[in-house]
């Protein structure tokens, strides 16, 4: 059984990739458990026995009941209260000996494909896909029920993927507007309307040819005259029914647009053995809908027809031509708000109105401060730029209206100031990277203030992901300043937190890295003083690397550079292939993460390596069945 790569699984504020020390070991691992797991686990208790995983062959037969211990332990969910339990530092040393130990094992055998399940259009990907086959530039997919996210945390990941009735419902009356709307339109009319009963055209013959141009295009791949005859049906029943020409044809279209040829990605099933290349057309919507979210267009359509998209050469072209199309600002967007969290600040991550009306009456400021992170990491792909400005750059997106927000006078184009534009910082500027970005620093605060505790938390789960446990249950809130009393910084008040050995033992952890941004307010404003008082923006790594402020921290995790870019992979594949990771995708994200590093981490890298994966590229074969055993699945 495959597993997901959890991110749970890696060791949080590590200075390097989940790797045990050397003196962990096998032997280690069972003491461990025998110490703080036997009790309760020496025979099947909770569906969990001891025994299945006492050799050290069970982390290639058993990896689902190891990933079960690892996951529960080090979240702190085992051993129960009032049993005697580990360290954190001895939770997590266990959990990153088990990771790396299962991904050992999972790719012995070198990198294989991993699963490619069907999944749905998400209602983004729909209204794409809509506007571009038609030329309607409508959002018909604001009708839908909102996707949630699965997978490796995108709204794009066939677990959360599936048609309920609601979905068919919605689906059904969306079908209907959209070709009742482009009827109206010209351009769609031109695109639907190929053919009309006239001069030596039947209406039948008229119908055919407009059914046969329309297929291709909503199902992404050639059809078969199979597959055009319920549609041809469709379109005589509705003229039995006493319809013209066009109301008919319109009803066999409508058709069309509820069909899971049209609703799904799928990848056509191809028997014998052993990993095999996806087919062509499958392909072209696969890169299509991970780099433009929407259908491939006539060009890469017209390289599938030839057969030329497994090789490398040609996709590495078809990266970069993407890439610099207009339609790659979809996927910036949606791929970077769901990484960074940004996409909350339009619910309840948005700051408070009344203590920041700044932000909340200026329309034009919200926009350049969403969109900064955005047109940032765009700028990195189109001009293939290295990664690490992630973490620190020389340069940043920046507006008029943006400079006057960070009190800094950047060098934007005067004639054209309100547009987002690439600009050279300052010498001595803290706005570099990330970490200086208002739409960052506001989604890891709470609305109404500052919270190192969610801003360190952030750094560790979204740059090196390696998020810290959930906090224990019956956590008392920060305990607010009243009327009279005396001024405290927020770090003073965060220490009530530590007086607690159990939640030191993270705080200790995650606090440091937010406290070396509490320069920055909710907003992302500079500012050097709280609660009346200097702001102490120093902290300390469990290593022992220290750091003040936000520059010194970003250098800090510049040394970690090799830990974010293996995060910032994993993120992607699983975007890209539309599903959540499993064990033996880690080969892969290796593979790719090394190449990122041979190549001076350049960011059109990544994306290359991903779409010349073998995950990306292929499918494993299922082995031809019997004829017995078809009988017996009839």
């Amino acid at each position: 059984m495959l597993l997901r790569l959890a991110t749970a699984l890696v060791l949080y504020a590590a200075a390097a990739l989940a790797a045990p020390t050397e003196e962990f070991t096998f032997d280690k691992a069972q003491a461990f458990l025998k110490t703080y797991c036997h009790n309760c686990h020496k025979t099947s208790v909770g569906g969990f026995d001891l025994n299945v995983v006492a050799t050290p062959g069970t982390l290639r037969t058993a990896p689902v009941k190891w990933n079960r211990a690892a996951l529960r332990t080090r979240n702190g969910e085992m051993p129960p209260k009032g049993s005697p339990a580990p360290s954190v530092d001895a939770r997590v040393e266990f959990a990153g000996w088990v990771e790396h130990s299962l991904r050992q094992e999972a790719c012995a055998e070198g990198i294989v494909p991993g699963p490619a399940p069907i999944r749905r259009l998400n209602r983004d990907e729909y209204s794409a896909t809509i506007r571009d086959m038609l030329d309607i530039h409508m959002d018909f997919g604001a009708t839908l029920p909102v996707d949630g996210a699965g997978g490796e945390g995108f709204d794009n990941a066939a677990e959360t993927l599936f048609l309920s009735p609601l979905h068919s419902e919605k689906y059904l009356e969306a079908a209907k507007f959209v070709m009742d709307f482009a009827a109206k339109e010209y351009k769609s009319r031109q695109k639907i309307f190929v053919a009309y009963p006239g001069k030596g055209v039947t209406a039948d013959q008229a119908a055919r040819r407009i059914v046969e141009s329309f297929l291709p295009r909503a199902f992404r791949r050639p059809v078969t005259e199979a597959e055009i005859a319920p549609y041809l049906a469709l379109y005589q029943l509705a003229r039995k029914q006493g319809n013209d020409f066009e109301p008919a044809i319109l009803f066999a279209l409508r058709g069309a647009l509820v069909s899971p040829n049209f609703l799904f990605l799928s990848v056509p099933p191809q028997s014998g053995t052993g990993a095999k290349p996806l087919e062509s057309y499958a392909l072209a919507s696969r890169i299509s809908y991970f780099l433009w979210g929407s259908l491939p267009d006539e060009f890469l359509t017209d390289l599938a027809a030839a057969g030329k998209l497994h090789e490398p050469a040609v996709l590495r072209y078809l990266v970069e031509r993407m890439l610099r199309n207009d339609r790659s600002l979809v996927f910036a967007q949606r791929f970077t708000e769901q990484w960074l969290g940004t996409r909350d600040l339009r619910g309840d991550k948005a700051p408070d109105a009344k203590l920041f009306p700044a932000y909340a009456t200026d329309e034009e400021l919200r926009g350049d401060i969403r969109f900064q992170p955005i047109l940032f990491f765009r700028e990195l792909l189109t001009q293939n730029l290295s990664l690490l400005n992630f973490i620190e750059s020389k340069g940043t997106i920046a507006t008029s209206n943006l400079s006057k927000h960070f009190g800094e006078k950047l060098p934007v184009r005067a004639n054209a100031s309100k547009q987002p534009q690439w600009v050279e910082l300052p010498e001595g500027s803290t706005r570099g990277g990330l970490l200086g970005m208002p739409a960052v620093l506001a989604v890891s605060s709470h609305p109404y203030r500052t919270s190192p505790v969610l801003r360190g938390a952030w750094v560790l789960d979204t740059i090196l992901g390696t998020p810290p446990p959930p906090p224990p249950p019956n956590v008392p809130a920060l305990e607010e300043p009243h009327a009279g009393a005396a001024p405290k910084t927020l770090r003073d008040r965060l220490l009530q937190h530590r007086a607690n050995p159990v939640c030191a033992s993270c705080h200790e952890k995650i606090d440091p890295l937010g406290f070396a941004l509490e320069n920055y307010d909710v907003i992302g404003r500079w500012r050097t003083e709280d609660g009346g008082k200097a702001i102490d923006n120093s902290g300390e790594f469990p290593d022992g690397t220290k750091f003040q402020g936000p520059t010194e921290l970003k250098a800090a995790l510049m040394q970690r550079k090799d830990l974010f870019v293996r995060h910032l992979t994993a993120k992607m594949l699983g975007y890209a292939l539309g599903r959540g990771l499993t064990l033996k995708d880690s080969c892969t994200v290796d593979a790719i993460a090394q190449k990122v590093k041979d190549n001076d981490y350049k960011a059109r890298t990544l994306i290359e390596e991903i779409v010349l994966s073998v995950p990306f590229r292929y499918q494993m074969a299922r082995p031809q069945q019997t004829q017995r055993e078809q009988t017996n699945r009839d």
